[in-house]
């Protein structure tokens, strides 16, 4: 996702969700088998729901009118808080008479709700639809855990998506097959305050130097933090190549050989690159905020992220000489992405709403004021809004989307990220 997540909260689900999958088999049997209803295509439901056509939309739309639909997910960008509470709830009550609740929560906590409601046999549970996606959608499906599949149901989907690419069809490495809707794309970016350094990286050759040049001013966060795993991922990538890197990508059941054998490389970089890092590399800022805060105070000249810090720059909490840049080897990126709780309350208004996120309007509006990357296919969107995209006046810190996505590469399977952070802590940081 684009966002900070907990290392110890994301792994304490993945393991939470494997144990009770193994030990709770009958009971989830026996949760579904007492359902009280399927639609039409043969998923589960709850009461409230049953008899719904959702293949006809205009029917999804007439059952949510007047109704509260939840939304779970990561809470803490105020900037997204706000765009979604002052742009799209009152969309989607101006329009549908549907209310959108937005719970802002850790994923691992949404998740770990999730699973207690569904071994509770909980037929209605408290959440409709989650920003999810990565290990945690691989985890969450694998389970059970999700309702679908339910792409095809939803006009803008159909209309403006280009339903064969690959990171519609795959989230890290794992097959979508519809349980997920796209919210939004994400790439590694980095950014300086050109005002305190003379040169911009291009290549890990030149960051490697540029860390020479700053010593103790350039870190990032430990790995098993969502972004330092992407910025290693990145540094990687350019050390082992695009090619090489992408077959992690491809890897479905991976060993912890396998995966060296394509990092290795990578991973000797990082190596060499840490006694030049903040406190010599002997420890590393704990997550991705730390190293913001970091930022922010002076006390390190480079800052990375998923997206660009323009909205920071605008509020002032950044220094506005704040610059933008990728390696010419390329930054991983993904899509994030929405999917419908299997236990929902509301799955009518979860169509709804979700459709609505990626109508062209809304894909814009995010764009605008959060510097979305959208998840349309601007060759199937009107004239008007593909000019819309592309006329866009640019903030100081921000990257044009086509330079984003000419150096984009794909991220490592939801299963190799596991072995990728041993691998660092392994080999990276100095034995204590």
């Amino acid at each position: 996702m684009n966002k900070h997540e907990h290392t110890l909260g994301r792994r304490h689900f993945l393991g939470l969700a494997s144990a009770l999958a193994f030990g709770s088999a009958f009971s989830l049997s026996a949760c579904n088998a007492n359902d009280e209803g399927q639609n039409e295509a043969g998923q589960k439901g709850n009461a409230a729901q049953v008899g719904i056509d959702y293949a006809n939309f205009e029917e999804v739309v007439a059952a949510a009118r007047g109704t509260k639909v939840s939304w779970y997910g990561w809470g803490g960008s105020e900037p997204r808080n706000t765009w979604i509470n002052e742009t799209l709830v009152p969309l989607l009550k101006d329009k549908y008479d549907l209310t959108l609740e937005l719970v802002g929560m850790d994923i691992n906590d949404i998740l770990t709700k999730l699973s207690g409601e569904m071994q509770a046999g909980v037929t209605e549970g408290s959440i409709d639809f989650i920003w999810i996606n990565g290990e945690n959608f691989f985890s969450t499906k694998q389970n059970g855990y999700l309702w679908g599949p339910f792409t095809d149901y939803l006009p803008n989907f159909r209309d403006y998506i280009d339903a064969t690419s690959p990171e519609v069809l795959y989230d890290f490495g794992s097959p979508t097959e519809g349980f997920e809707a796209p919210y939004g794309k994400a790439q590694m970016q980095m950014w300086v305050d050109s005002a305190k350094v003379s040169s911009i990286p291009k290549n890990p050759e030149e960051f490697l130097q540029f860390c020479k040049d700053n010593p103790g001013k350039v870190s990032y966060p430990q790995p098993g933090d969502f972004i330092g795993t992407a910025f290693i991922s990145t540094l990687i990538a350019g050390v082992v190549g695009k090619e090489k890197f992408e077959e992690l990508s491809k890897m479905n059941e991976p060993t912890i050989e396998a995966v060296q054998e394509v990092v290795q490389a990578g991973l000797d970089y990082l190596k060499e690159l840490s006694p030049y890092l903040w406190k010599e590399g002997k420890t590393y800022p704990a997550d991705s905020g730390a190293l913001a805060s970091m930022y922010a105070d002076g006390e390190v000249v480079l800052n990375m992220g998923y997206g660009d810090p323009q909205v920071q720059v605008n509020e002032g909490s950044i220094p506005s000489t704040t610059k933008s840049f990728l390696f010419e080897t390329g930054t991983v990126g993904n899509s994030n992405f929405m999917a419908i709780a299997q236990n929902a309350k509301n799955i009518a208004g979860a169509l709804v709403a979700i459709n609505e996120i990626m109508s062209p309007e809304m894909q814009y509006e995010q764009y605008e004021k959060l510097g979305n990357i959208t998840v349309l296919d601007l060759n199937m969107v009107s004239e008007e809004i593909k000019e819309k995209f592309e006329s866009k006046e640019l903030g100081s810190a921000q990257l044009p989307v086509d330079e984003l996505l000419s150096n984009r590469i794909a991220e490592a399977a939801g299963p190799v990220i596991p072995l990728l952070e041993q691998l660092w802590r392994d080999q990276v940081p100095p034995i204590k």
